[in-house]
């Protein structure tokens, strides 16, 4: 319970933060008392349904806020309230979805069933594709390492699930459990812990092969190449995309693979493979068409290729070209992806910053601020200290001593 209320407060301060919001001004928004909203924020109090709607209103967090409080008692607090057996062993999907497919599972196993019923199992699968993708947008706007338990149960949960259900259905829960295994990963990776990434990277593979998944596996190496890139060695980086880039392979995974070649090749410096290499993505991921799973890679952006463009620009010592492609491409991020605001609006920041557009990258990084404080992610740190350095060239600027501070504080945690 008190790490479901940690999570309410701390989704509820980034919508507040997002908002631009202060704590008086929800406060009077919602009519509660600003001490209550920020006992709730702290996980000091428990937020009810009924408060949940109303900041999700007044946060414009379109349901966000609300489908963390459930509206009835969770099955540990109240086993016999809803009554009968039927409801115990399926309960509706207004429940579920507050309280998460783990419950779902929780409350199968509870039923002296020694075999949940094949339209549990489908139901559990239908569900948790929903959930999935609420939780992808919860890691848009929430720290990583807030997202990564849920992550974690999700994906025991679906395994254990799989294991006493029907053959067809059991392949389809363990392939969207490597989905959920697959974007731990990230989580892990986002939240600085390298070992932790890559372990569940494999956990990810493991699961599709079972699930008959193949291509999973290759794109496993163009996650590995980011950790690589994150770490300057542009070797590794190039040599793990290339292999990701099998005619075999769907076009998405190859375009995603031809991505992050470009950025190795950006890293080091070699700017004519880095054109063909984008040029290569382009074509691919324009190609590509979706299937029902859940997509692999970034969704929030309009044209990819366009944005990491941009971004290997700076690595390849061109700012101003950078800095005209990320003003443009960031102009088309939705609203709600902070994390994918951050990231590109921190590399945007320092392509002006290098181009000695200095008081503009200040205004820049100033209004980033909030977003990145909010994301908690360990590879827009990386971005974000080199920014940092770049600023701090001019120390008596103005520009950079209004924001100084902040930008010092936003950095403080992540180098400990």
């Amino acid at each position: 319970m008190q790490e479901r209320l940690a999570q309410f407060g701390s989704e509820l301060r980034r919508n507040r933060i997002a908002a631009g919001l202060t704590l008086t001004e929800l406060a009077a928004a919602v009519h509660y008392s600003k001490g209550h909203i920020s006992k709730v924020e702290t996980g000091c109090k428990r937020p009810t349904p009924e408060l949940a709607r109303l900041c999700d209103v007044a946060l414009r967090a379109h349901g966000t806020l609300a489908s963390l409080v459930p509206a009835h008692p969770l099955p540990h607090e109240d086993a016999s309230a809803e009554g009968g057996a039927e409801s115990a062993v399926l309960p509706s999907r207004r429940r579920v979805m507050a309280t998460g497919a783990a419950s779902l599972l929780g409350v199968a196993e509870n039923s002296g069933l020694s075999e949940p019923p094949e339209a549990l199992g489908s139901n559990l699968l239908e569900i948790s594709h929903a959930l999935f993708d609420q939780y992808r947008r919860l890691g848009q706007m929430s720290p990583a390492s807030s997202v990564l338990p849920t992550l974690a149960e999700q994906t025991r949960s679906l395994c254990s699930l799989a294991t006493r259900t029907g053959p067809r259905t059991a392949r389809k829960l363990r392939g969207l459990a490597s989905r959920y295994a697959e974007y731990a990963g990230w989580m892990a990776e986002e939240s600085g812990d390298d070992e932790a990434a890559l372990r569940w990277t494999d956990r990810a593979v493991d699961l599709a092969e079972v699930a008959g998944d193949h291509d999973l596996a290759s794109y496993a190496l163009v996650r590995r190449a980011l950790i690589t890139y994150y770490k300057g060695n542009a070797a590794d980086t190039i040599a793990l995309a290339a292999r990701a880039r099998s005619q075999r392979l769907p076009a998405r995974i190859r375009g995603l693979a031809a991505q992050r070649e470009a950025q190795g090749h950006a890293l080091a410096g070699d700017y004519d493979a880095c054109m063909r290499a984008l040029d290569a993505a382009r074509a691919l991921l324009s190609s590509d068409s979706r299937d029902a799973a859940p997509a692999l890679g970034t969704t929030h952006l309009g044209d990819p290729a366009a944005m990491i463009t941009g971004w290997c620009l700076v690595d390849l010592g061109r700012p101003r070209e950078a800095a005209e492609h990320l003003d443009r491409e960031c102009a088309d991020i939705p609203a709600h992806a902070l994390r994918t605001q951050a990231r590109y609006g921190v590399r945007r920041a320092l392509a002006h910053a290098v181009a000695g557009e200095f008081d503009h990258s200040c205004e820049l990084t100033g209004r980033l601020l909030l977003t990145t404080d909010c994301v908690g992610s360990a590879t827009i740190a990386t971005d974000l200290r080199r920014l940092a350095r770049t600023l701090a060239r001019h120390p008596r600027r103005p520009a950079f001593l209004a924001i100084a501070p902040h930008l010092n504080a936003s950095l403080t945690p992540v180098e400990r």
